[in-house]
């Protein structure tokens, strides 16, 4: 039945989460992962190719997350950037990453702290690499309709917008911030950020 499937992979799944949070990628086995969710070894090859594999669906709530926001701030459907000199768009953003956070904390620390040895261990750089050609396009969007906008921003400062970001997520993660106190954090970073766009591209 379809339904008895559906909970052994989400057993598998929550299994491996804990396992990858707890050793990492490497410290941990198909084996032990079946083990801890009760389904034998040859079993949990009928839901999971691989280790990979697995490691990839635990971390995808995460990872999705990531590309939807890149979308949503950067992509076509892109909020025009003249909204960042409105009210309410500090509280957006604010909320947003605070919400992002608190639900995938778990699963950034396995994604950004554990995947060495997956697919995925390069996984903040390739993002950046991306998320530099998008903001690129984007910025020449916004010139194209404002063209008072200075937008000749170097793929230097594009680029270490999206690692501080990758960074506020590190430390919060390892110095346990605590989700009551992440919208203070959060807030204090996209105030330097917001603030330095903004002179950067004369809004």
């Amino acid at each position: 039945m379809q339904t008895t499937k559906d909970y052994i992979r989400n057993d598998l799944t929550r299994a491996a989460e804990e396992l990858f949070f707890k050793k990492g990628y490497l410290g941990v086995s198909m084996r032990e992962i079946a083990a801890r969710a009760g389904v034998g070894l040859s079993n949990i090859y009928n839901y999971f190719r691989s280790k990979d594999e697995l490691f990839r669906s635990v971390v995808a709530p995460a990872t999705r997350g990531l590309e939807a926001m890149l979308d949503e701030h950067h992509g076509r459907h892109g909020h025009d950037i003249l909204n960042m000199c409105s009210d309410g768009y500090y509280d957006f953003l604010v909320n947003e990453y605070t919400d992002y956070i608190n639900r995938n904390r778990r699963l950034l620390a396995i994604l950004l702290l554990k995947a060495r040895g997956s697919s995925l261990a390069d996984y903040k750089d390739s993002f950046t690499r991306r998320a530099t050609t998008i903001v690129k396009e984007y910025f020449a969007e916004m010139k194209r309709r404002h063209p008072q906008l200075r937008t000749d921003i170097s793929d230097f400062s594009i680029q270490v917008h999206s690692v501080w970001i990758f960074s506020m997520f590190e430390e919060i993660i390892t110095r346990d911030i605590g989700p009551g106190d992440v919208p203070k954090v959060v807030g204090e970073y996209m105030t330097i950020e917001i603030s330095g766009w903004r002179e950067l591209m004369k809004i």
